[in-house]
């Protein structure tokens, strides 16, 4: 019986493929991504220390609310239901809204690890800058933010590995087949083939990009923890993905 895992006709015939187009289709999205998960989870980081019950509730409440829901679900639903809402951010590009989809899930667990790097920063720093008739947002930009920042590096660069692996639900949203990342050619691939090797060699590529992050991120954490003390313990992230 023909394994189907293992068919070395398919790899070298799909594996060009996925370095040279769905890898740079996977990290175009993962950018787009993560620069909106993170305006957006700053945004809620911020809100989340308001004084005003009010904005500490809305954070909450979208926190929860993006932290409960299956990932494909909301991916589903943003991506797809706002075009069909009318409302169109990004035109008849489903490129940008698979992006914007997966950043607003998950500013959800960037903007909790943004909080947490924003509430350890001393008070004594704060109080500095309120001395000195700094206005909030200019004390949260140079002072709170660049400190905090420092201590949650690691669950950051953590968080943004599980963004690369979030880019394998965007096929829900029917890319064009210019705009396929990693999962969605290995999928076709694999209704073409009637074999699972282009899941393997989907795989592949994934750990040719993702272990080389995760071993960063180590080796940052061990040097942060070297010259800071601990850095990001106990910041939590998303293990969903």
């Amino acid at each position: 019986m023909k394994n189907p895992f293992v068919d070395w006709d398919i790899y070298r015939q799909v594996f060009p493929t996925y370095i040279t187009q769905g890898l740079g289709n996977t990290i175009l999205l993962s950018l787009l991504a993560a620069l909106i998960g993170t305006v957006f989870g700053i945004l809620l980081g911020a809100l989340a220390g308001s004084r005003h019950i009010v904005i500490r509730a809305v954070s909450a409440v979208y926190t929860n609310i993006m932290r409960a829901l299956p990932a494909m679900l909301t991916i589903y639903m943003i991506g797809q239901g706002l075009p069909l809402a009318g409302i169109k951010l990004f035109g008849d590009s489903t490129y940008g809204y698979a992006a914007f989809a997966i950043g607003l899930m998950e500013a959800a667990y960037l903007g909790e690890i943004f909080r947490s790097g924003m509430q350890s920063v001393d008070r004594t720093y704060v109080e500095s800058g309120i001395s000195f008739g700094l206005p909030q947002w200019k004390i949260l930009a140079t002072i709170i933010l660049p400190i905090g920042i420092r201590r949650i590096i690691p669950a950051l660069a953590n968080q943004y590995i599980l963004i690369i692996k979030s880019t394998s639900l965007v096929y829900l949203l029917g890319l064009s087949i210019e705009q396929r990342d990693l999962f969605s050619m290995a999928k076709d691939d694999v209704g073409l083939t009637g074999s699972l090797a282009p899941l393997v060699m989907a795989g592949v590529a994934y750990m040719i990009l993702i272990l080389p992050l995760t071993w960063l991120v180590e080796w940052l954490n061990k040097r942060l923890n070297r010259r800071y003390g601990t850095a990001g313990g106990g910041l939590e992230s998303n293990t969903e993905a």
